[in-house]
């Protein structure tokens, strides 16, 4: 039997239902409280992950500035590009599968067939490897998990119209089940809060990041993913206070990215999270253009698994 040992308890075993969450955004009449789970699911392991990221647009695997996308039809006059590859998102995929780097992100900042193509590619390049989000919902999210992808990552779909649907969150878990559900929770700060945004980080919804909400959504999901945005592609070093809040309050896995620009600030993850804490680097790391060896970071993640008890 293999135990996954994590820093944090599980929190499967929601008890009864406690105030509403109205003032925290989220469309339900009902909170829980969590108690740690029982001794088959131990979590003690402190080793923090790398995630590699395949993000694609229009079919080619890019670094773009996420606080630039938009649904407008000009032609994308305002979105900045940090780097456009030459190689595939079949040829990362391949690469990471050779590295031995597990829950990577293939995010399509579109829904055009060329993206959906180029994504497919790399799930069936590295099948159970790789985690997908971009345009899914529960009609289409066993068909990527067919295709190879370990877990769907969600965001829009269920965080509509400034609140969250739970009807819509519930459905995805009936149709795939919890463990295949990554829920990305990206946020940026609004009067001193972080507030989780949607439609390609342009809309607030009125749903906090905070403890409240995720002990509420751990219910539904197997991990989070959580894009500083107020950093995420500037190279501007990390978000520390949202690491912090992650750390300390997630009961599930979790994902940190934005702003690392060097190693040391893998290290500052580590140390801010808690041990607790994953985390994604994308435009830094010099496959995508930047100036931080690529090996370096999969050496560090190399040490922090030999830590792993």
């Amino acid at each position: 039997m293999r135990l996954d040992f994590r820093c944090f308890p599980s929190t499967t075993n929601p008890i009864a239902p406690l105030n509403p969450l109205s003032s925290n955004g989220i469309k339900n009449k009902i909170r829980f409280r969590f108690t740690p789970s029982p001794t088959y699911r131990l979590s003690v392991r402190c080793a923090v992950q790398f995630r590699p990221c395949i993000d694609i647009h229009k079919g080619k695997v890019k670094q773009i500035v996420g606080s630039t996308l938009s649904d407008s039809k000009d032609g994308g006059s305002a979105l900045v590009t940090n780097f456009e590859s030459d190689k595939s998102a079949g040829e990362y995929a391949r690469l990471y599968r050779e590295d031995e780097l597990t829950g990577g992100h293939v995010i399509m900042l579109g829904a055009d067939p060329l993206s959906r193509a180029a994504a497919i590619a790399a799930l069936r390049e590295y099948p159970g490897g790789l985690q997908v989000g971009g345009g899914i919902t529960s009609d289409n999210a066993s068909s990527y998990l067919e295709d190879g992808a370990s877990h769907v990552i969600i965001t829009s779909y269920v965080f509509n119209d400034g609140q969250m649907d739970l009807d819509r969150l519930k459905d995805l878990v009936h149709a795939i089940g919890k463990n295949r559900l990554v829920l990305d929770l990206s946020c940026r700060k609004k009067d001193g809060r972080y507030m989780i945004v949607t439609d390609r980080w342009q809309k607030f919804s009125n749903v906090l990041v905070n403890e409240e909400t995720l002990e509420f959504l751990a219910v539904y999901a197997d991990e989070f993913l959580v894009h500083g945005v107020d950093v995420e592609g500037k190279r501007l070093g990390i978000d520390d206070e949202l690491v912090t809040l992650l750390g300390r309050y997630s009961p599930i896995s979790v994902t940190y990215a934005g702003g690392v620009t060097v190693v040391e600030d893998l290290e500052r993850i580590k140390v801010a999270g808690m041990g607790r804490v994953d985390v994604t680097v994308g435009s830094a790391l010099d496959i995508f253009g930047g100036n931080l060896a690529y090996k370096d970071v999969v050496a560090w993640h190399a040490r922090q698994q030999k830590l792993a008890i």
